[in-house]
């Protein structure tokens, strides 16, 4: 008398779930190994559980690393660790963290997130608007805007600034 068929689907209960995995993985594990003895198979099988915790293994007669390489050349795909395609993922990431880092100055310079810094970090934010200021009053300037219609957006800016640097150094 065997035993009945389950029904291939996702355990909802964690801790059966993680049971099955271990005496499912222990399973093909053994498996492995039996063809690979009884064979002569190149066999190599790497599994990640949930937890992203990793088991390996690998016939006697061969590295994972020849076995890739083989599997690779004789299945047409991309090699897993092209050299040009690591530069391009590391390039990438490199620009995103560049990304996030002058998304963070951005927000610094339209005055938010700023309780975080210390008021040497903010000597350059300061300097950084007074320059933007000066621009703004070049180019109406050269618009020949009335000094009386810009007088009041930048008077009332630079006083808020001022107040706001006083409570931030003291």
């Amino acid at each position: 008398m065997g035993r009945g068929k389950i029904e291939i689907k996702r355990i909802e209960n964690p801790t059966n779930r993680q049971v099955t995995f271990s005496k499912r993985k222990n399973g093909i594990l053994k498996k492995a190994r039996e063809i690979a003895v009884l064979c002569d198979a190149e066999i190599s099988l790497v599994v990640f559980s949930n937890t992203n915790k990793m088991t390996e293994f690998c016939s006697p007669t061969g590295q994972l690393g020849s076995i890739l390489n083989k599997y690779q050349k004789t299945s047409g795909r991309m090699r897993l660790w092209d050299p040009k395609h690591e530069y391009l993922y590391n390039e990438v990431d490199r620009i995103k963290k560049e990304n996030d880092s002058m998304q963070i100055e951005l927000r610094h310079l339209k005055g938010e997130d700023l309780t975080s810094l210390t008021p040497k970090e903010l000597i350059p934010i300061e300097a950084a608007l007074l320059n933007g200021i000066d621009k703004v009053k070049a180019k109406q300037a050269s618009y020949n805007v009335s000094p009386s219609e810009s007088f009041l957006f930048i008077y009332s800016f630079e006083r808020d600034m001022h107040i706001w640097l006083l409570l931030i150094y003291s």
